[in-house]
């Protein structure tokens, strides 16, 4: 009895390449229909992933992750909180930045001619240098105060009052707090989060400590904490506040964006696995069908290549081999023009780019998993033809 000759892996995917190579055309449009399918299910989910990345950022930047502390105010006499407010509060676990700024209560002057008196509205607050950081908050121009120096931070709207829109580089503007001379070394951009700073004049800390007669004691607290846990941080931050008196502390409920931000990551994770089901499964039908139709077109080469001697295993294996290659080369294909159309978008529309690796995967995996599944009865039906049928028939 002679035994069939065995084929070597190279041999079982050159025979399955074989109808890629004649009927390049058909190849061609079966794979551009799982390519079409594939870069369907990048591009449904990368997009909306970027947008939604770009809808997360703008309601961070609303202050998901903050909480604002502050005694009670129109108590008789008036809660001082600890001067280790800020030391005790950063060791809250989940609060990734706290800062802290007290009212020193002097009086901010374009010029030594202004009357002393006339603070144009704005305060003077002690600040700590995480400030900005807390609000997210940024320079418009400048840099910030050097702690210990004679040097302040105007908020947006208190540059405008005392009449200094911009810096020079080479001649910082000064101001006068008291009796003393500040320059003027950083203005803020708005900060929606925090109007009162807006129409503030900052110094720092040591700076307010030594030349201002600030007593130490802050008035107002900013927490940043892991948006997972802002509600347990919330809980304990009025006795981390002020230990004594928990009761006379008031904190900031987190904001209603934080309940929106959850809700959109939610909404888009559904529906991205109902749009990225609907494009595998269009991709999938397209080539099951092409390998249906090169089955009863090729019938003479099955038959001819039974007589000669191949086995039903080896006739399978040339079918699904051929499956698998056609929608791996469209997978592939497909996942590349994803990827180009998502960056090409999300670019245009000033997005930050957000390609899900789960996609990517799938992109090219589930273009083999589809190819076999497709494949598979094609190649069983094939397998099944003997010569006669099959030389019969052709």
């Amino acid at each position: 009895m002679i035994r069939p000759v065995r084929l070597s892996l190279s041999d079982v995917l050159s025979l399955g390449l074989l109808g890629i190579r004649t009927r390049r055309l058909r190849a061609v449009l079966s794979a551009l229909g799982i390519s079409l399918g594939i870069a369907t299910m990048i591009v449904v989910t990368g997009i909306p992933a970027s947008s939604q990345a770009a809808l997360l950022d703008k309601l961070t930047a609303l202050g998901t992750n903050m909480l604002r502390a502050e005694p009670q105010p129109n108590q008789t006499p008036p809660v001082v909180l600890p001067e280790s407010t800020l030391g005790s509060v950063r060791r809250i676990g989940p609060v990734t930045t706290a800062a802290v700024v007290a009212n020193t209560h002097a009086v901010v002057r374009r010029s030594d001619r202004v009357d002393p008196q006339d603070g144009s509205g704005l305060a003077v607050l002690a600040s700590s240098q995480d400030l900005l950081d807390a609000l997210n908050g940024s320079l418009l121009s400048g840099k910030s105060f050097d702690d210990g120096l004679p040097t302040v931070v105007l908020g947006y709207v208190a540059a405008s009052r005392l009449g200094i829109p911009r810096l020079v580089p080479g001649q910082p503007p000064v101001v006068m707090i008291g009796t003393r001379w500040f320059t003027v070394t950083g203005i803020l951009a708005p900060m929606p989060l925090a109007p009162d700073v807006e129409r503030a004049v900052l110094v720092g800390w040591e700076s307010a400590r030594a030349l201002l007669g600030f007593d130490g004691h802050p008035t107002v607290v900013y927490v940043k904490a892991r948006e997972d846990a802002i509600t347990d941080v919330r809980a304990v931050l009025p006795a981390t506040v002020n230990p004594e008196l928990p009761g006379m502390v008031q904190v900031s409920r987190p904001s209603d964006a934080l309940a929106a931000k959850q809700a959109t990551q939610t909404t888009f994770s559904a529906l991205f696995l109902g749009l990225a089901g609907v494009a595998l499964l269009v991709g999938g039908v397209g080539v099951a069908n092409t390998m249906f139709i090169s089955v009863l077109e090729r019938r003479r080469e099955i038959g001819l290549r039974r007589a000669l001697g191949a086995t039903r295993g080896q006739i399978r294996g040339q079918f699904l081999t051929e499956a698998v290659a056609l929608s791996g080369l469209g997978g592939l294909a497909g996942t590349l023009l994803g990827v180009v159309v998502t960056l090409g978008y999300t670019t245009y529309q000033g997005w930050p780019p957000v390609i899900p690796p789960l996609a990517v995967g799938v992109g090219v995996l589930g273009a083999l998993v589809i190819g076999v599944l497709a494949g598979l009865h094609p190649s069983i039906r094939a397998a099944r033809l003997t010569p006669t049928q099959a030389l019969a028939t052709a």
